[in-house]
Parts: C-alpha cells; sequence; structure tokens
C-alpha cells in the first residue's frame, strides 16, 4: 500500500470535490461544501500568518464535535502547525495542564468550556478564539489578534481579488516524518501522555481507509463519536475527508433515542461504533426478546430459528440506517456473548484493534472474512508479534511496528523507553495470541492480568464479560482482595424495579448471580464474594472504566 503525504490528500481532495457536500451540522442542517471549507481554512491560514504563527506552532483545539471543529483542526494541520486535539469532556485543570505541556500558543475552544478556565494559568497561549463564533476570547498583553481578526477579511480580499477558487488551494510541503499532532490519552491508568502522531503515522491509517473504501466519494458517514479521540478522528473525518464523503456531525451527546434518529435520517455506508452501543442495544432490547418462553422455545427448532434470527438481523439493519455496508466496533474489547450472537445472526459488523499510540489502527478485517474472537489481521504497513514461547496458543504481550506507530510521547523520554524499543517495536501493554496470517486475538491488559495461586493467568475483562451479562448488573469490575477473586458491581436498579426487586432483595440476587457466574468460569477464575457499588464507575471521556481507583 502506498502511503501518501498527509497534507497533500487534502489539497488534491478539496480541488476534486470543490462542490460536494463535505459538512452538515446535524441539529441545524447547516452544511458547507469542500469549496466553502476550503475557503474558510484558506482565511483561518491568513488570520495565522497575521499573528506570527509558523509552522511547528502547536495549536490546541477543544470543544464539542462542530464544522467549526473540523475547520480548526485542519487549518492548522493543512498549515503545518500541530493540532493538540482536547476531549471535551476532561476537565478545566487537564484541559489547562494539556494546553501548558504541549506549549501551545494558540487555543480555539467552546465558551462553555472556557467559562471555567483562568486565562492566567495558560502559560504561552497568545490568544483564545471561540469555536461558537467569530470572535477573540482572550489575548495576551502586547498581542492584537482583535484588530488581526477586525481585518482579516479585507486582507483575504486583497489576497484574491476574483474570489478564492480550487486553483489557489496550495498546502505547505510538508515531509510525511514530521510531527503533525499531539494526542493526550485518556487511559484507565489515570497518566496522560501527549502521543506525537506523524503526517506517515495519520497517513497510514487514511490510506488504508481509502484502499479499503471504507468511505468513497458522496458517501454518507455519520459522525458521533469524539473527534478529538484517535478513533473517531481517523475514520469519521480524515478518511471520509481524504475521499469527498458528506460528513454529519452529531454535535450532541448520541443518546439512543437522538442516536437512532439521526442514523434513520442520515442512512450512513459505514457505521463507526463503540462495543458500548451494542452491547446496550443487545442487553435492553435483544436479550428479553429471545428470552421469552415463546421465542427461546422456537430457537430451538432448526428452520424456526434462522426465521426469528432474520428477523432480528433485519431489525438491527434498520436501526443503524438500513444502508450501511459494514459496522466496525472499535476502541474497546466487544463483550463476547454479543459478539457471539451478531456473528450467529450473520450481522455485518467488524471488530477492529489499535490505540492511540498507531493513530489508532492495528489490525482490522473486512466482515465478510471477520474471524469471531479476534481483532482483526494486522494491516499491510504493519507487523505484529506476541512475546510467548507458543504465541498462536500461549498468551503472551502484543508487539507492533511499522507506519502508524507514534514518534513518542512528547516531552517523555521515560515514558517512551519504556513502551518503544530501538528496533521500532512498540508494547502495547496488551496481551494476546496470533495466527499465522497476523490474526490478533486479544485477552487482557498486561497491567491487569491476575495470577492464581496455582499459577494460572487470569484475565479480568474475561469475567467481567460474563458478569456484565448476568441479570441486575450494569457494569463491574473484577479484583484481587486478600489473595482471593472479588466482584465489584453496580447494580442495573431499573431492571431490578422491573422485576420488584427491592433495593434490600438485591444482595439475595447478587449471590445467584455469582452462583450462575462460577458455574461457567474455570475453578481459579471463581468469584469469593460480590460487593455492591453505590455509584457508577468513575470513567475517561472514552467511557472505559479508570480501573485504578479500584484496584488499590
Amino acid at each position: 500500500m502506498e502511503i501518501l503525504n498527509f497534507i497533500k490528500i487534502y489539497e488534491k481532495s478539496f480541488i476534486e470535490n470543490w462542490d460536494l457536500p463535505a459538512l452538515t451540522d446535524y441539529p441545524t442542517g447547516h452544511t458547507v461544501t469542500y469549496g466553502r471549507l476550503a475557503t474558510e481554512i484558506a482565511l483561518i491560514h491568513r488570520f495565522f500568518k497575521s499573528i506570527g504563527l509558523k509552522p511547528g506552532d502547536k495549536i490546541a483545539v477543544c470543544g464539542r464535535d462542530s464544522v467549526e471543529w473540523v475547520r480548526a483542526y485542519m487549518a492548522t494541520v493543512t498549515y503545518g502547525a500541530v493540532v493538540v486535539p482536547i476531549l471535551a469532556e476532561f476537565n478545566p485543570v487537564d484541559i489547562t495542564h494539556i494546553v501548558n505541556h504541549s506549549g501551545a500558543v494558540l487555543l480555539f475552544v467552546g465558551e462553555h468550556i472556557w467559562e471555567h478556565i483562568d486565562p492566567e494559568t495558560l502559560l504561552k497561549v497568545k490568544g483564545v478564539m471561540s469555536l461558537d463564533r467569530r470572535a477573540v476570547l482572550y489575548e495576551r498583553h502586547g498581542s492584537e489578534l482583535s484588530r488581526d481578526l477586525k481585518l482579516l477579511k479585507r486582507r483575504f480580499r486583497r489576497d484574491y481579488p476574483e474570489g478564492y477558487t480550487s486553483h489557489d488551494v496550495k498546502y505547505i510541503d510538508r515531509a510525511n516524518s514530521e510531527v503533525v499532532e499531539i494526542n493526550y490519552t485518556s487511559g484507565t491508568t489515570g497518566f496522560s501522555k501527549g502521543v506525537m502522531l506523524t503526517g506517515e503515522n495519520l497517513a497510514g491509517n487514511v490510506c488504508y481507509g481509502m484502499e479499503s473504501v471504507l468511505h468513497f466519494r458522496s458517501s454518507r458517514a455519520l459522525a458521533f463519536l469524539p473527534l478529538a479521540h484517535a478513533y473517531g478522528c481517523a475514520f469519521d473525518m480524515l478518511t471520509p475527508l481524504a475521499v469527498g464523503s458528506h460528513i454529519t456531525l452529531l454535535c450532541k451527546t448520541p443518546s439512543p433515542r437522538v442516536l437512532l434518529k439521526a442514523l434513520a435520517e442520515v442512512k450512513p455506508h459505514l457505521v463507526i461504533c463503540v462495543p458500548l452501543i451494542l452491547e446496550k442495544i443487545y442487553r435492553n432490547q435483544i436479550l428479553p426478546m429471545i428470552s421469552r418462553g415463546a421465542v427461546r422455545w422456537t430457537l430451538a427448532v432448526p428452520l424456526l430459528d434462522k426465521v426469528i434470527y432474520s428477523k432480528i438481523r433485519n431489525r438491527l439493519i434498520e436501526a443503524f440506517g438500513g444502508e450501511f455496508e459494514q459496522l466496525i466496533v472499535g476502541g474497546a474489547p466487544l463483550n463476547h456473548e454479543v459478539e457471539e450472537f451478531l456473528y450467529k445472526i450473520k450481522f455485518p459488523f467488524s471488530v477492529g484493534y489499535g490505540m492511540t499510540e498507531c493513530g489508532p489502527l492495528i489490525s482490522f478485517t473486512p466482515w465478510k472474512e471477520f474471524v469471531p474472537g479476534s481483532s482483526g489481521r494486522t494491516l499491510p504497513d504493519m507487523e505484529s508479534k506476541i512475546l510467548s514461547s507458543d504465541p498462536e496458543n500461549v498468551p503472551g504481550e502484543i508487539c507492533v511496528r511499522g507506519a502508524n506507530v507514534m514518534k513518542g510521547y512528547y516531552r517523555n523520554p521515560e515514558a517512551t523507553k519504556a513502551v518503544l524499543n530501538e528496533d521500532g517495536w512498540l508494547h502495547t501493554g496488551d496481551m494476546g495470541t496470533r495466527s499465522a496470517d497476523g490474526t490478533l486475538f486479544l485477552r487482557g491488559r498486561s497491567k491487569t492480568m491476575l495470577l492464581s495461586a496455582s499459577g494460572q493467568n487470569i484475565y479480568p475483562e474475561e469475567i467481567e464479560a460474563k458478569l456484565n451479562n448476568m441479570p441486575f448488573v450494569a457494569e463491574s469490575l473484577v479484583v484481587e482482595r486478600d489473595g482471593k477473586l472479588v466482584g465489584l458491581v453496580y447494580p442495573d436498579y431499573d431492571a431490578a424495579d422491573r422485576v420488584g426487586i427491592t433495593s434490600v432483595e438485591l444482595p439475595e440476587s447478587m449471590e445467584k448471580v455469582r452462583a450462575e457466574l462460577n458455574a461457567l468460569v474455570a475453578p481459579y477464575e471463581r468469584l469469593s464474594r460480590i460487593i455492591l457499588m453505590p455509584h457508577e464507575f468513575e470513567k475517561t471521556p472514552k467511557r472505559s472504566i479508570k480501573r485504578f481507583l479500584y484496584t488499590q
């Protein structure tokens, strides 16, 4: 696979797709074409130039997904500056730390976020721009951002007296080896690091998406994952913009009601999804349906089961818009029971594997070739290996090398050295096996793996996957306490209420759950007890549980 120059990909796309719709704001329906987007990017470039920004300068972007967010991101990278996307869900202290640690000289921010940030704590920022309107929210003493903004349109008209056209699109010549993005991870270990992604890292992902025809010219995409996260950024924004797709930005929290309505209206040709959405649909809609007496009996009858499975599959396909070729699950492991059911009913889905440090993709297989239980084949421009005496059968740490692997952690050589060796192999921290054709099978995180008294490896995530499918369990963690396995469970109070179980009766119900779970797992994986948690587990903006808070 040929990896193209990252910045030139968009120069070419904006010229060739000038009149096509590029971005639509879902709530308002406001749409901009590729030509309009390119013109607004040129306007921002003129502003950058007037305030003295140079290629290589850091520019932070923090706000909800929006047309303005995409415009600020794309203007930054095509100018040759380094973009620092910050998840809007981060708290003000973390946002301030990231802006300062990255050395950002300009910040684009949503005004609902800005009102909680003290300007005096921003060390190198010369100005702050609103993502909600064309306005300067703050400028350091001596800067003249407000004046430059007022003169911007006049200067732009002077530069392009005949108007800005596709013939004027010309972006900086910058080697793919240069850093174009610093993405601060939102991991579950409590330690945020700035991942330096080069043009080659991002182009490796984008070119794979282009070659695989995940998106295509005039295809429809619905972006509902955070664009500040590597997964949504690469495949809900960068890849579709590279080929001339029409992206509809949800621009709001993807609650089931809002998301299903948007999917029905947009009818995307590809759905990029996280496991939580599929697992909620399975638990709240499918599981109750197939557990009913009459349906359960029918599923035991050959031929009749195929009829029911076909109806469920068609209903699911319609729920996601009805016109997608495949649904790609990523961002976290998919529950095995949910995966087995979706595969059984022939639902068009596939599970990929990646991490921010690879911008993000490591492995993926199209749905028709997908192997259940796997995370897809290692990408063509990537290598993988397992640190194990028997990589196909004995789990070991997964290591990867290739075009997508980061340059390192920004201003953190110790952390870089801990995961990236001199030969370019990245130690992912994930445990798994690998088949001869490069297909990866994940087991869990090396940091969470426990050792039983008799020496067996225990992967808490595998036990949690089974526990989360039990009645009245909303979410769970399996931890070690005094040498024994304990299940921490936040109950599904709504489910308990529906069948008349009170909070006083829940502990007894959980004992039944524990007995049922222990009958399914290996003897060394059995839980000694279940502790009910009064509140939901604390989570990262990506909705992963902050495990480190509960394993002390």
